[in-house]
């Protein structure tokens, strides 16, 4: 495998240190330290919830002020990281339509070819490293990445968000497998990000062209050679035309404004489809209330339907088993009466609520009320601790209906 005389590596000077080429401008260095801050923000808030249990997370929840102030933040660093892919979108297609610049984050043959050569070269077998463009391999394939990591935690994490919009269109199971899909990309990405992204970047050789936006002769030389190249030999991409690119921006950017909206639109229903995780109810006022002396005896309840010994799970519904045991447990306070606006009676009713929030939210019952309320103990319509471990399992299961 010969090299081309185009694919030697330049001898350095001493005044290749001084000569400097622009890498990114100052919006691209926003854009990149923005989405850092709101991807910082989400690993460190998000990995603290997924381990809540250990002491060390525990204490930099309380510092936040509890879990509640930890998942407002972990959402509205979404909206951020969300709004900074929208705009990114936004300037992608304006330089592929508009500029007509080629895409260089799109893996090609040649990446192949340079993949090849590195392996040859940290075997000893060649004398340099491929000879890059704009960006290597290894570069397109993080950054991509970064894309399919995007497009999994929001759709994921609106599936966690809005877990009773969900459950309307998809399975309860979706629930659960959604959270461990979001825990697991979560730590995926931070891994990423330490072991690769900053070793490479910032411990192995400081790059210091996203701050300073530029690369001395020097860096361009050992890291990108075919662009130096491209650049010095005056191959590098041209505006075109003022008139054409007029006639092209007229058809872009009435197309941005729509696609601007209707992104906006999405943000905003994103975050206020459902008012559930983000919004803690205030407990409500304590009222002196007449209890007579001698208290009005209760019909004694039928027992709740049982399950055939051995029976899993994943085989118990509301239809099934669960509306039984509520309406035979719960039904005096939580039937026709709806003590604190929550009615058992159907399972629309159980996904609804009271004032305290849903009683039942599928995948998840940590913020379940019901599960709360009953955990407490010393409920007017306590369940066991089997038929309460029952109600947990079968939430955690998604909650099915049928």
């Amino acid at each position: 495998m010969n090299d081309t005389p185009m694919n030697a590596p330049a001898k350095v000077t001493q005044s290749d240190d001084v000569i400097t080429y622009t890498r990114f401008n100052i919006p691209q260095r926003i854009e990149h330290f923005l989405f850092l801050l709101s991807f910082s923000i989400l690993g460190f808030t998000g990995l603290i919830q997924k381990f809540s249990t250990n002491q060390l997370s525990d204490s930099f929840i309380l510092i936040l002020g509890g879990i509640e102030p930890v998942r407002i933040i972990h959402h509205y660093s979404a909206i951020v990281m969300m709004i900074v892919s929208g705009y990114h979108v936004l300037v992608l297609a304006y330089k592929i339509f508009v500029l007509r610049v080629r895409w260089t984050m799109l893996p090609v043959i040649e990446d192949i070819q340079h993949l090849i050569q590195d392996v040859l070269f940290f075997l000893g077998f060649r004398k340099h490293r491929g000879f890059y463009g704009r960006y290597n391999y290894a570069e397109k394939v993080e950054y991509l990445a970064v894309v399919w990591g995007t497009v999994i935690m929001g759709l994921t994490g609106f599936m966690m968000w809005n877990p009773l919009s969900t459950t309307q269109l998809l399975p309860g199971d979706f629930i659960p497998a959604a959270k461990a899909a979001h825990g697991a990309e979560a730590i995926l990405a931070v891994l990423a990000i330490i072991v690769w992204h900053f070793y490479h970047v910032h411990v192995k050789h400081f790059n210091k062209s996203m701050f300073t936006g530029k690369l001395t002769r020097t860096e361009m030389m050992h890291e990108h050679p075919a662009e130096l190249a491209r650049i010095e030999t005056g191959q590098a991409e041209r505006r075109p035309p003022l008139k054409v690119l007029r006639r092209r921006q007229q058809v872009f950017f009435p197309a941005a404004l729509v696609f601007t909206i209707a992104f906006s639109f999405g943000i905003y229903k994103f975050a206020n489809f459902e008012m559930t995780a983000i919004t803690t109810v205030p407990r409500g006022e304590t009222a002196q209330v007449y209890v007579p002396v001698t208290p009005t005896p209760r019909p004694s309840p039928t027992p709740p339907p049982t399950l055939a010994p051995g029976a899993e799970v994943g085989a118990m519904t509301w239809d099934g088993y669960f509306s039984g045991l509520f309406r035979n447990r719960c039904s005096t306070c939580h039937g026709l009466t709806s003590v604190g606006g929550l009615s058992l009676s159907t399972y629309q009713d159980a996904l609804k609520g009271g004032i305290s929030g849903p009683a039942i939210l599928p995948g998840d019952p940590d913020n379940s009320v019901l599960v709360q309320k009953q955990s407490a103990g010393n409920h007017p319509g306590q369940l066991t601790i089997d038929e309460l471990d029952q109600v947990i399992a079968w939430i955690m299961a998604g909650a099915t209906e049928k």
